[in-house]
């Protein structure tokens, strides 16, 4: 039989605030790394950046010019 261990509320309250403050840090050291890259960029044009993913493409169909698949399986009934 396994013994569970159980923390005490404070403790899990502490260890919480302690996961969310490594959490933001992770969060500030991304964002630092990414104002760097931008400032390089703007310094050096010739300093290789990569650029955010072009927006996609949407068409715009009118839903009378659309065919609906052909399903052969369903026209045998």
């Amino acid at each position: 039989m396994t013994s569970r261990v159980s923390f005490a509320p404070q403790n899990l309250q502490k260890m919480y605030e302690q996961v969310e403050r490594e959490h933001e840090s992770k969060k500030l050291i991304v964002l630092l790394e990414r104002v760097k890259k931008q400032i390089a960029a703007r310094e050096d044009p010739a300093y290789k950046v990569e650029s955010p993913k072009p927006p996609a493409v949407v068409l715009n169909v009118q839903s009378s010019s659309m065919r609906p698949p052909s399903l052969p399986f369903l026209s045998k009934a």
